[in-house]
């Protein structure tokens, strides 16, 4: 389908239309009657829809004050954010259906298990589950719910009650809570009495880290797939709970655009998305082209936009038997602003949303039986390709590390994925995996397309161009074993759920205790050791003592000489194990097969003391994945500095120093002198991504860079965006060699490694091998997109660098070690540069 991009008439202006003329029939479709009994948003928040935008503590009150009045509505809270706010969930339909919801839930559940050829749809409700404003600072969703859910609540007339009765709609009116508190604070303190629609005021520009983010500055239009955040989790379990078949994900784009609706551009649509998904889109998106030709807003659609990474909200329920579709709406950001199409208000912004809302539940209804039946050919059909090929099984795990298996169950769980724990160990292609430590997923399950999007490895592409990432290999991001099998026989198919991790210390010792750094969360329990003034040493060789062995970063505490007595150190020990997830080994000697517990090839372990750049130029989303690091998983203290007061800030109580990615050609002269000096007298610095480039600059390392060389030729200036787009490494996935002997590499099991890269930054290596203890292979593409000529420069070049400068060190990654909080398999990284640098 390509509808008519331009409506007859464009009604951008909103200048007549001054706020004290405001009202609620703005947005509500016309010749239809109200419930006097439901109370509007204003008679409950204080001032009408798009007067000021809608605060959560406020958005929140009136969805609770609405599903009192109405019994059209059910109302539940599913969690909460990182700041403590609710996670709201309306379910909206027919009085009558609401006295039936656990059954139509149920029924239409039925639909996506075997059997369900049996079920009649002649009066099975559509499902559909319409979610606002995941990015906080694209608020015309939310404020749109308001006048929405006021609409479904207290609209009168007959076609109404008849769209309720054929129709389950679960109304989620803030997908980010805490981004949307942040937003509208800030242009709500900005507001003036006389809107002042000049894009230069301070309205329009945010200050950082902005409100499109979560509380840890993440976007979670980025987080369907891998359910890493508190707000993913309570949508995802309220998806599953109710499989829908149309999903809607309200968004804002640049001011000087119009309205966007899916399908987007069609050669770039994920390979495992059925060809009908496409075409029921392009059906449902013929309703949101006549609302908006009806109140004359130009829109768009088939451009820009993509259906390909399955961890974006329009793109997930694609993969899931229903329909996802993504608005984007031209942002005011303000109250009123000047744009290409004239000055665009916030209300504007608002009723396109409103109206769409409504254009989709009235497709789903129009379209009910035919998108019932997508969804159960859709698992019927999952169901037969389940049941095709030799091989029965996933097997996925590390023999060393239970916690990042586990993780991964978990994560499985969440997408209501079955599998089963190992009952036995078991080698496979050469593999070891280890009861306690690994996982089995039967093939024939229901939810087999989704298993094949989280483990397919994907580098042949129709499109070269990608909105997000081409991969997200999930057993890749987690650096875990995983093996086709042909049989459950290793499957200890008894056992259902997931059981804690669990961790401890057995007895109690009178010489020392070891752990192994293989554990994800090895470093959380050094960190309480060192916090606690506890002498702890790490060892740069391995051993084999009372017949086990002990890897490169084998953690040794010895009892002698420490501030506590053997019995205090014991029980603390004890509780750091466990609280840690990890096994703490006593033993009686300190003579092995190797380096002797006593030899210098156990170096001391300081405590640390981290301090993260943040603030103005820092790439928001990079920084907050190192704190949500630090402050989620490894309960370690950050100090966040910004760049605004930086000059002032006296380092030298720091050890280590980790400025993210930055925009504006990175570090100041001035800054990049004052971290020198710190550096000088001990200090650890470590830089992500562009600050390669931006230590070289300054002085602070050197390095050698590979450099693109590409000219045009025969590419005419219709095709430039195209040809510039194919050289963006917008996120794959790359093999590594890794030299297991560097501390940078401590607690590696394999000698290869899956890094995510989303650069075309290329570092020559050193001219001494040892001095390059990460390298990228020969042929390094493991999943995703990266045109040949970046390729041909990533092969063999390094990712890591490490020099001295005076006492202290020097680190660089070029690639994001910590992304989306998903990739626990090079979490580690960060982890060795913390505590082990001073040893490069």
């Amino acid at each position: 389908m390509k509808i008519s991009l331009f409506a007859t008439a464009f009604l951008f202006v909103q200048i007549g239309f001054a706020q004290d003329s405001l009202d609620l029939d703005y947005y509500l479709p016309q010749e239809v009657s109200y419930n006097q009994d439901i109370p509007t948003p204003k008679e409950i928040i204080g001032h009408e829809v798009g007067e000021w935008h809608i605060t959560h503590d406020k958005l929140m009150f009136y969805m609770q004050t609405l599903a009192d009045a109405s019994d059209r509505i059910n109302i539940e809270n599913r969690g909460e954010t990182f700041e403590g706010r609710p996670l709201l969930l309306l379910t909206i339909t027919s009085p009558e259906n609401l006295g039936n919801i656990d059954k139509i839930r149920k029924d239409h559940v039925a639909l996506t298990e075997k059997g369900s050829a049996d079920l009649n749809l002649d009066t099975m409700p559509v499902v559909v589950y319409q979610g606002f404003s995941i990015h906080g600072n694209e608020p015309s969703g939310s404020n749109a719910a308001l006048a929405y859910a006021y609409y479904l609540a207290a609209a009168q007339r007959p076609d109404i009650e008849t769209l309720l009765d054929d129709t389950v709609i679960l109304l989620d009116p803030s997908f980010n809570p805490d981004g949307l508190q942040r937003f509208a604070y800030w242009a709500n303190s900005n507001k003036s009495i006389n809107l002042n629609p000049d894009s230069n005021d301070r309205e329009f520009h945010e200050v950082w880290p902005r409100g499109r983010t979560n509380h840890y500055w993440f976007d979670m239009n980025r987080d369907w797939l891998p359910v890493q955040l508190p707000e993913s989790r309570a949508r995802i379990a309220s998806f599953h709970k109710w499989m829908p078949n149309v999903l809607t994900d309200h968004h804002e784009m640049g001011t000087n655009s119009t309205f966007f609706f899916q399908p987007g551009v069609p050669s770039r649509v994920h390979p495992l998305t059925p060809d009908m998904n496409q075409e029921l889109t392009a059906e449902i998106g013929t309703y949101h082209a006549a609302a908006l030709d009806n109140i004359g807003s130009l829109y768009y659609s088939e451009e820009n936009y993509d259906d390909f990474y399955y961890g974006k909200g329009s793109t997930f329920p694609d993969i899931n038997g229903g329909v996802g579709i993504l608005f984007e709406q031209g942002s005011s950001r303000g109250h009123l602003q000047e744009s290409e199409n004239g000055i665009l208000s916030f209300p504007f912004t608002i009723r396109n949303q409103f109206v769409t809302a409504l254009s989709t539940v009235k497709a789903a209804q129009a379209m009910r039986e035919k998108m019932l039946d997508y969804q159960r050919e859709f698992y019927t059909e999952s169901s037969i390709e389940s049941a095709i090929g030799r091989n029965k099984a996933l097997v996925f795990g590390d023999s060393k590390d239970a916690a990042k298996a586990w993780h991964f169950a978990d994560m499985l769980r969440r997408q209501h994925i079955k599998f089963h724990p190992l009952s036995d160990d078991v080698r496979l292609d050469g593999k070891d995996y280890k009861k306690g430590y690994g996982y089995v997923i039967p093939k024939n399950q229901k939810n087999y397309r989704l298993i094949k999007a989280m483990f397919e490895k994907r580098t042949s592409f129709t499109d070269s161009i990608f909105y997000d990432v081409s991969a997200w290999t999930l057993p890749l991001a987690f650096n875990l074993d995983y093996t086709e099998a042909r049989s459950l026989s290793a499957a200890d198919e008894s056992v259902t759920g997931l059981a804690p991790l669990t961790g401890g210390l057995d007895a109690r010792s009178n010489y020392a205790y070891l752990f192994e750094w293989n554990e994800y969360y090895s470093p959380k329990a050094l960190n309480e050791i060192t916090k606690k003034g506890i002498r702890a040493k790490v060892a740069k060789s391995p051993f084999n003592l009372e017949d086990k062995d002990y890897g490169y970063g084998t953690i040794m505490v010895p009892v002698q000489g420490q501030e506590m007595d053997p019995d205090e150190l014991y029980q603390f020990l004890k509780e750091v194990a466990q609280e840690s997830n990890i096994q703490i080994t006593p033993v009686s000697t300190g003579l092995t097969q190797g380096i002797d517990l006593g030899s210098n090839d156990f170096n001391i372990i300081k405590k640390q003391k981290v301090a993260l750049l943040v603030g103005s130029d820092v790439r928001s989303y990079d920084a907050g994945e190192i704190w949500h690091l630090f402050d989620t998983r490894y309960d370690m203290n950050i100090t966040k500095i910004d760049t605004e007061y930086f000059d002032s800030v006296d380092l030298s109580q720091y050890t280590d120093f980790i400025v993210p990615s930055m925009g504006s050609g990175g570090l100041s002269k001035k800054q990049a002198e004052k971290l020198k000096k710190w550096v000088r007298e001990g200090g650890t610095l470590i830089g992500y991504r562009d600050m390669a480039e931006s230590f070289e600059k300054n002085g602070l390392m050197e390095l050698k860079f590979k450099k693109d060389t590409l000219v045009a030729t025969d590419i005419s200036y219709g095709e430039k965006r195209d040809f510039k787009g194919a050289q963006v490494t917008g996120g794959a996935i790359f093999e590594a060699d890794l030299d297991l002997s560097h501390p940078i590499n401590y607690g590696y099991k394999n000698d290869k490694l899956p890094l995510f890269r989303n650069t075309n930054i290329y570092i020559e290596p050193d001219k001494d091998s040892y001095n390059n203890p990460i390298q990228y292979t020969e042929n390094p593409l493991m999943s995703g997109y990266i045109s040949e000529e970046n390729l041909e420069m990533l092969k063999k070049s390094v990712p890591f660098q490490v020099q001295r400068m005076g006492k202290g060190r020097v680190i660089v990654f070029t690639d994001n070690t910590n992304f989306r909080a998903f990739w626990y398999g090079t979490n580690k990284l960060l982890m060795n540069a913390i505590f082990f640098g001073n040893m490069m």
